[in-house]
């Protein structure tokens, strides 16, 4: 079976990123997203660490995912899994919170697996109705699916207050590695930068975070690249703009976490400006 990915953008869907894919053999590293994860389940069954553990999603099944909250991606049969996900911003989901449900502050999902073929036909309704230049289908459906979703899986967020002395030490690390993108220290230097050691700063890291120093900022960068590519910086510019050694790099991590590779997720943007 082969394995397809589209990833794009609808300008009449300001802000929210669609996927469609065909995934058997992929492999989905940690990672985050700065957007909500909606991904209902075609066929097959997709397996995602999250949360502590190892959920599954098969078909029928939507998988969702929080702003910022770390996760992988696998399939959990032999013929891999099919999907098509939508991707809205914090903000989008908040303002259809507010006005359509009684959840008040920072709205979320509570759990990260929700059987709904209805609510998995209307993502898949969403994308057909994108892909068919349809604005007003595509935006009612989208707010349809996000009022049901959060109207029977729908809690506040929590909120992660930095309390304890490991949680700020861990913050400053994660503006340290922001600054220094690029050119980041080693973790002895950044720990004895904080007046900490290597390893107690790995495990405030890990706790506050949800993955260590390194793969953060993998993460970090790959979204970064991510705006550069949506900007119009070509993929090998934005390759050594992160720190990447070069554009193979980038590729390689780019494909694992976003599940296209920089050069068909720029093409599918750029598609996009033209038609407008």
């Amino acid at each position: 079976m082969n394995e397809r990915a589209r990833h794009w953008r609808y300008d009449e869907l300001p802000g929210v990123d669609l996927l469609r894919a065909r995934y058997v053999r992929k492999t989905f590293v940690r990672h985050t997203h700065e957007n909500f994860v909606i991904a209902a389940i075609a066929d097959g069954v997709e397996v995602f660490h999250h949360g502590g553990g190892d959920q599954y999603a098969g078909a029928g099944a939507l998988a969702l995912v929080n702003p910022d909250t770390p996760h992988t991606g696998r399939a959990g049969v032999p013929q891999g899994w099919r999907y098509g996900a939508v991707y809205p911003p914090a903000d989008v989901v908040a303002e259809i919170a507010a006005e359509t449900t009684t959840l008040r502050g920072t709205p979320g999902f509570v759990s990260p697996v929700m059987d709904d073929p209805y609510a998995v036909g209307l993502v898949h309704q969403v994308l057909r109705a994108a892909d068919e230049g349809n604005a007003l289908a595509a935006d009612t459906l989208l707010r349809v699916a996000v009022t049901r979703l959060l109207r029977l899986n729908g809690g506040p967020m929590p909120r992660r207050e930095v309390r304890t002395a490991g949680a700020r030490i861990a913050a400053r690390a994660r503006g340290v590695l922001e600054e220094r993108m690029a050119r980041p220290p080693t973790l002895e230097r950044l720990a004895a930068d904080l007046g900490t050691s290597p390893f107690a700063l790995l495990r405030a890291f890990r706790d506050a975070y949800g993955m260590p120093p390194h793969a953060w900022l993998t993460d970090a960068r790959v979204r970064r690249a991510r705006r550069l590519l949506d900007s119009g910086t070509t993929p090998s510019e934005a390759a050594v703009t992160v720190g990447f050694t070069d554009q193979p790099h980038l590729n390689r991590h780019f494909s694992r976490m976003v599940g296209v590779p920089p050069g068909a997720y720029q093409r599918e943007r750029k598609n996009v400006q033209d038609l407008g």
